[in-house]
């Protein structure tokens, strides 16, 4: 049913054991995944009148930034390889994480998005956590939320 599945991740202990449960999904159904990361916009408020200014670059920033979704992509990459399943890898930048994510399920041609909770412990629990919650209101793909 599904063929290429979205897993976006952002390296934390959750999103981690999101991507293990989504590549075994992924090889019960013989689907590909495509790993995403969405990496930070340069903090352009460092600019504002009275703020403190940030002596990171917009390219040292953006260097760093790749960096990081590199390692966090690399991490879902060798779950991949070490179950057989194929991934591959998306990262782009954006102030709106949930926006991305939704562009880039549509840019690889995802059939489904599978993600994080992102929730907290006890009571709270039953909130989805927000970028989620956007995800699952603005897709028009279908999203499965682990928890």
């Amino acid at each position: 049913m599904f063929k290429n599945i979205l897993v976006p991740t952002d390296g934390s202990e959750l999103s981690q054991d999101t991507a293990r449960r989504a590549i075994s999904f992924a090889k019960e159904a013989g689907a590909r995944i495509t790993a995403f990361y969405a990496k930070p916009e340069y903090p352009v408020s460092y600019f504002g009148e009275g703020a403190l200014i940030d002596p990171t670059t917009p390219e040292k920033f953006a260097e760093l930034a790749e960096q990081q979704a590199q390692q966090v992509l690399d991490f879902v990459v060798e779950l991949g390889r070490a179950a057989g399943v194929q991934v591959d890898c998306m990262a782009l930048t954006s102030d709106l994480p949930y926006q991305a994510i939704i562009d880039a399920a549509n840019e690889a041609g995802c059939d489904l998005i599978f993600m994080a909770s992102h929730g907290r412990r006890g009571f709270s629990a039953l909130l989805l956590g927000s970028e989620t919650n956007k995800v699952l209101t603005h897709s028009k793909i279908p999203v499965l939320v682990y928890r």
